[in-house]
């Protein structure tokens, strides 16, 4: 069902914008955690290269202009949303996260939906899940 001027809409995630408070433990629990480059930073951000997306990693304090006028909760608010990165071997991936200091949340387990997670919590509060 196409509609004219938006065929191309939408094509993908291009970017994930999650908003920390101290964005030097944040930044170091990516490359630890993930292994994975700082692809930019700034004084206010790190952005992460996931693949098809990117992750922004973004000082609470540079997100209130950024979203305006809404307002950017904290952490303590309650969590939101889970990031889900699909893995071939979530029990490896587990040993592995525990290797690098990483406690899980939950897991791993076999979910009734036929799918075995496990969850950790970055610095910032974001829930991230491994599943397969």
């Amino acid at each position: 069902m196409e509609r004219p001027g938006v065929a191309s809409w939408p094509k993908r995630i291009g970017a994930i914008t999650l908003f920390v408070e101290d964005l030097a433990a944040a930044k170091q629990f990516y490359v630890d955690v993930f292994g994975l480059p700082v692809k930019f930073e700034d004084d206010d951000s790190a952005v992460f290269d996931f693949g098809n997306t990117l992750i922004n990693l973004l000082r609470t304090t540079a997100a209130d202009e950024l979203i305006e006028p809404a307002v950017v909760a904290p952490r303590d608010a309650g969590s939101r949303l889970q990031l889900t990165v699909d893995v071939d071997d979530v029990d490896a991936v587990c040993a592995e996260l525990a290797k690098r200091g990483v406690a899980l949340l939950n897991g791993p387990m076999n979910r009734p939906w036929g799918v075995r997670t496990a969850s950790f919590i970055d610095p910032g509060g974001h829930i991230w899940e491994i599943a397969r």
